[in-house]
Formats: C-alpha cells, structure tokens, sequence
C-alpha cells in the first residue's frame, strides 16, 4: 500500500491596494487618459524617436495652450467694456429744471448797503475811505450821485441794522417780477409762481420746473418750438451797478447765464451755464442723455449713496458743493449765501479777505481736495443753439409801446428764450462688461480643446491618478 501525502500550503492573504502597485502604472494611464497624445508617449520598452517626436508635439500644445490661458486671464483683469448707443423713443417726457441769473448780482445799493459792501466791491478800503482809483473809471454822471452816498463823514450806522448777506442778496438781486415780461410752457400762460428761488454765485437767480415749492414736474408730449418754454426777460440793464474795480461780483456782461439741467442735480451756473445776450431770440434744442456707466474696477463711476449732510442724491454738482462748501467752513468759519446748509453766513467784509479767494483758489488750482467721481446713472442734456435779432423794425415800435419804454431801452435790455426738445425721444448710452466669467471659461475650454484635447473631466483623471500613487 502507498501512502498519499498531502500537503496543504498556507500563504497570507493580501488585497489589491495592499500590493504594490507596477511600474507600469503610468503607461496604463497613459493608454486609458482621455488626454491626447499621451497615449503615444508612455508605452512599453525603451525610448524610440516615434515616442520622443510625440512628447516634443504634446509639450509644445500644452506650452501654447498655457500661453493662452495667461493671455486671456491678463485680458479678464484688464475689465474692458464696451460703450452702447441706442436712441429711444418716449410718448412722454418730463421737462428739465431751468436755472436763470442776471449776469448783474447787485443794484439800487442805499448807503447802508454801501457801508457794509463798499470794501467787498473793491469800492472802499476797510476804515470806509473811497478807493480814488475806482473812481477815476466811472463816468462823471455816476460819479456826483456815488460820492454823496460814499460820503460818511456824519453817518451813523442804524440801531437795529445788522449786516445780513442772505437778505442783502435777496433784496437787491434783480427781481423776477420785474424782470419776466412773458411766459407760456406749451402755449399755456406760465408765472413767476412756475419759478423757484435759488442762490449761486451770481447771487439771487431762478429754476423753472424745479419740483420744488408743490409744483409737480411738467411734461411735454411732442417736439419742436412751441411744444416748451418760451419766456421774454428785460435784464433792466440801467440798474447794473457801474464797473469800478475787479472783484468775483464784478460783471462785464449783459444779459443772463443759463443752464438746463435734471432736477436731482442742483445748479452749478457758474461753471456748466451758457449766456444769452438782450437783443436776440435765442432757441435751445435740447435732447435728454441717460448715462450708465459701469462702477470699479470696469469704470470709475461712484455707486455707492453720497455722503453728505446736504444733499440725499449724488451728482458731481452736488459733490462739489459739497466739498466747496465744507473748505470754506475749515478755512474762513463761515459759508456763501449759495451754499447749503446752517452755518454762519460770511459777511460781506468775510467775503472779500477770505471766501472769495479761497474759493478761487480751489476752484483754479487745488486739484487735490475736490475729487469728484462721476455717478453710475445720470441725466445729460445735449443742446444746440440757434439766434435771430429782435426787434425787428416792424416790432420795435409796437414793443415800445407796449412795455411803455423806448426802442433803445428795448433793442438794449429785452431778449427772448425759447426752450424745448428737438423730438420725443432720448439718448441711451450705455456701458456694458465686455469680458466675463463666462466667456474667460469658454476661451479656455475652447484653447484646452484645440491644443490638448482635454476638458473639465481630463483634469478630474489626472488629480485621481495623482491620488492614487502618492
């Protein structure tokens, strides 16, 4: 009998994750990623120049496809955007605010008035002594009547006067009711009482179609003359105050500074306004601009909510009265009648040694303190300016004697405006982003495509693999 023997051979068991892992493995992932060119790199043996011509192809995609994807990222973060113009058409359209100053600020001064303003016009010196220089300028039918009144060798000052700019200011700029010798908006009558008061640095001035005082805004349905505002002005230019020195109220002018502006924005005359002359019609075409512009870091505009103690809607005027004002407060303690706000207002004698010039000065030169970005959404009017003389000689005898003066005084003083919207319609323009997220990502899955052949799951093989063998 043969025995059998049996042997029974025990060897410990082990899992895949456990053995190690071949040196193959990258020629595997080589051959099952969905990345291209890899396939013909990594195969088994030795290098052959087919491999090596395959590696030197694959590495000059991908340099170039890297290239690009830097190009494009640099183009992102450069935020370019692009500008849109686009005309619209309305059924209806709201009328902008009109602001009107005489290019005179002052008239009928009294002896009080010239106590107390005489050194702000450069017409005395401090101890109340007449400039002679400025004297020496005016006509000899000016002279006699100013000198008795600049003679206050026995004045005395009145017991309960006190100096007051802002009443000052209000009490002998030229008045609207003398002044506004018709009105119609739209065909219809219009008053003094369609205006607002309002003080700039041309002094007492008025807004047509301000909003405020209870006055709803006033629309207009169609374009052309006739269809906005057509008011007829006498400048009373025998009432402006003869030239006898240079100072910031000294005007060569005559006539009156206009400017058309939206209604949440206050007026800035004296630097956005444009000047109509007695003696002509003067017609405004305007056409409503609606700009949008982009904030940081696309554009510059500001977005965020003015801040200001004064003002509730931002614009680049309200900003710089803002901050106009604001330096005039830390640099002389006081503010101009226009400025907002209840502060002290600078006396005359304050207006001449430090406001005016201080103003002036940032205003000319200090570039620094008033920074103004332009807001993100604002109303704009384009306008086009077109002039035809009156009277004519068929007019000015019937003017003459309607306004009961003569036909020097009409030809010198009596100017006609006329405001409206060449048509219906108003100008969009538009900023737009012209590089987004959305479109970096396609560029670079297009140039990933092109030189690579790869997408979003090629990367999502290539971190496994790496997970795998770390």
């Amino acid at each position: 009998l043969h025995t059998a023997r049996l042997e029974l051979v025990i060897e410990p068991c082990t899992s895949e994750e456990d053995a190690p892992r071949p040196a193959s493995d990258i020629t595997v992932f080589g051959a099952n990623c969905t990345l291209h060119g890899l396939s013909h790199i990594f195969l088994p043996g030795g290098v052959t120049l087919r491999r090596l011509l395959w590696a030197a192809a694959f590495s000059s995609s991908l340099s170039i496809f890297l290239y690009q994807v830097a190009d494009r990222v640099i183009e992102y973060y450069r935020y370019p955007h692009v500008t849109i113009l686009d005309e619209m058409d309305s059924p209806i359209m709201y009328f902008p605010a009109i602001t009107l100053c005489n290019y005179n600020s002052f008239r009928n001064l009294t002896r009080d008035d010239l106590y107390h303003s005489g050194y702000w016009m450069d017409l005395m010196y401090a101890n109340h002594t007449v400039v002679e220089r400025s004297l020496a300028i005016l006509k000899e039918s000016h002279k006699q009547g100013l000198l008795s009144l600049l003679d206050f060798s026995g004045y005395s000052r009145p017991l309960r006067y006190r100096v007051n700019t802002t009443e000052m200011m209000a009490r002998l700029g030229h008045q609207l009711e003398d002044m506004l010798l018709g009105c119609r908006f739209r065909g219809e009558i219009c008053t003094t009482k369609n205006f607002s008061t309002i003080y700039t640095r041309y002094g007492k001035c008025y807004t047509f179609n301000s909003g405020l005082d209870g006055n709803p805004l006033l629309t207009t349905l169609k374009g052309g003359t006739g269809n906005g505002l057509e008011i007829m002005l006498d400048i009373q230019q025998d009432e402006y105050l003869p030239v006898w020195g240079e100072t910031d109220e000294t005007s060569y002018e005559a006539g009156i500074k206009v400017q058309i502006h939206s209604q949440d924005e206050p007026p800035f005359i004296d630097q956005l306004g444009f000047g109509v002359a007695p003696g002509f019609q003067t017609f405004v075409s305007c056409q409503q601009q609606l700009l949008q512009y982009l904030p940081p870091p696309w554009g510059d505009c500001k977005s965020t909510p003015i801040d200001s103690e004064y003002f509730s809607t931002y614009s680049i005027t309200a900003c710089r009265i803002d901050c106009e004002t604001r330096y005039l407060l830390e640099n002389c303690n006081c503010r101009m009648v226009h400025m907002p706000g209840t502060s002290t207002v600078c006396t005359p004698e304050q207006y001449k040694d430090c406001a005016d010039p201080a103003l002036d000065f940032l205003v000319e030169k200090d570039n620094d303190y008033c920074v103004c970005q332009t807001p993100c959404n604002m109303t704009r009017y384009g306008k086009e300016l077109s002039m035809v003389k009156i009277p004519s000689k068929a007019s000015a005898k019937y003017l003459a004697k309607k306004f009961n003066k003569t036909e020097q005084y009409i030809g010198e003083n009596i100017l006609v405006l006329d405001v409206f919207f060449e048509a219906l319609n108003y100008e969009k323009i538009e900023q737009k982003k012209a590089y987004e997220i959305a479109g970096l990502l396609g560029d670079i899955g297009g140039q990933m495509g092109l030189f690579i052949g790869a997408s979003v799951l090629t990367i999502l093989e290539i971190f496994d693999y790496l997970y795998e063998v770390k």
